[in-house]
């Protein structure tokens, strides 16, 4: 996603300056070509040598903004060549700089002679974040349709206090910048209400023991993420999934379930407020008619467990949308994998279903890639060759939109 695109990297004067350095190195790895400028304040956190290492190209600071020796003007080349700008950490100083359209720095000069998307990511104090003057400019920041934003996250804080201004992971702010590059910056999903599941279901037989799958509800995470980003508004029912996998996703309502009859319940119940439902968990296809609340020795284990079948959640919703929704399924298969999806989709009244391969290599279950063929009802193909599922995500908004 990032292969051959040019993007600017501002730094602050901020100790969480140390993080970006990842992110540089990020960047360059995944093929983009990296610039980054470094205000006076940041040099005292991290050298131009170190950045310049790290992204291959020699590091600008506000002696280059002077340089008579320049054919043309630095920050006019650097603000014409970018397609994103990063600003992190985005420190108080250099937010109330951008928010009011200063430009005494060769970063903001940087800022002002581009129109690029700039991605805004700020980190500092709690007190100071939490200052009416800082507030004020963060919400005026907003406004502008140019930034888009990573809110600071809360914990231990470099000062030794606990709350927010812990400037968000690298990996977040990759993600961010895959799909601001992906959507040009534009939020075309704004104002479209999407519903998604995610994520495995447990079918409990005691207190411990279940019938499960291995899904570990990335692929729908991805999705969820890829939305949010283009400005829409997510509603995510999820099925047990890792911490971990859950913490840097964006700000969006979230309904977390275990068994296929919770998620029967909470997605049913919500449907009806949806623009776009996407069915992305693995839910179970049968379950224990009997459920027993507390563990089972060993000894106690039945030799053979009465199953019943689970109630189709997508079929249900398919046959009870509104015209104006759109509906979409998913199918995990092994072997050919598009004659079994079509049949999927014309029995569950699907308006389009994506179909991957869980018995190749890197796809499906648990993986960081996926491949996969979405179909709609109409029988129109398009086939996403391998990659991370955050850049199969938006292919697949994208061909959601086009129905």
């Amino acid at each position: 996603m990032l292969k051959d695109k040019k993007v600017v990297v501002g730094i602050s004067g901020g100790i969480a300056a140390y993080k970006v350095c990842e992110v540089i190195s990020r960047l360059f790895k995944a093929g983009a070509e990296v610039r980054v400028v470094l205000t006076d304040s940041a040099q005292r956190f991290i050298t131009p040598l170190t950045v310049a290492t790290l992204s291959r190209h020699a590091a600008y600071t506000d002696e280059d903004f002077w340089d008579s020796h320049q054919p043309r003007p630095v920050h006019i080349d650097l603000g014409e060549w970018s397609d994103l700008i990063l600003l992190a950490p985005l420190t108080a100083n250099t937010l109330a700089k951008v928010s009011l359209g200063l430009a005494d720095t060769l970063l903001t000069n940087i800022i002002l002679a581009s129109n690029c998307p700039v991605l805004a990511v700020p980190a500092m104090n709690t007190d100071m974040w939490q200052q009416l003057s800082v507030q004020s400019n963060w919400r005026k920041l907003q406004k502008d349709e140019r930034y888009h934003i990573l809110s600071p996250n809360s914990g231990l804080l470099a000062c030794d206090r606990r709350g927010k201004g812990r400037m968000s992971e690298p990996t977040e702010i990759i993600e961010a910048i895959e799909s601001l590059i992906h959507s040009r910056g534009q939020e075309d999903l704004r104002n479209t209400k999407i519903l998604i599941s995610a994520g495995g279901t447990r079918e409990h037989i005691d207190a411990v023991r279940f019938i499960g799958n291995p899904s570990s509800g990335k692929m729908g995470l991805a999705i969820a993420k890829a939305a949010a980003y283009r400005g829409a508004e997510i509603t995510l029912v999820h099925a047990p999934i890792e911490a971990r996998l859950l913490e840097d996703l964006p700000e969006m309502e979230r309904f977390p379930v275990v068994s296929s009859a919770e998620m029967e319940r909470s997605l049913l119940d919500q449907a009806d407020q949806f623009d776009w439902i996407i069915m992305c968990a693995a839910v179970g296809d049968v379950r224990s008619k009997i459920l027993h609340n507390n563990k089972l020795s060993k000894a106690d284990l039945p030799e053979s467990i009465e199953l019943e079948t689970i109630p189709d959640i997508a079929a249900q919703l398919g046959h009870k949308k509104r015209a104006d929704q759109k509906l979409i399924g998913f199918a995990a298969q092994t072997g050919e994998i598009t004659a079994p999806a079509l049949a999927k989709l014309q029995r569950k009244n699907l308006d389009a279903i994506a179909a991957n391969s869980i018995d190749l290599p890197d796809s499906g279950f648990g993986s960081e890639t996926n491949q996969l063929v979405f179909i709609d009802k109409e029988g129109r193909q398009a086939t996403i060759p391998m990659a991370p599922k955050l850049a199969i995500a938006h292919h697949l908004l994208d061909f959601i939109k086009q129905l």
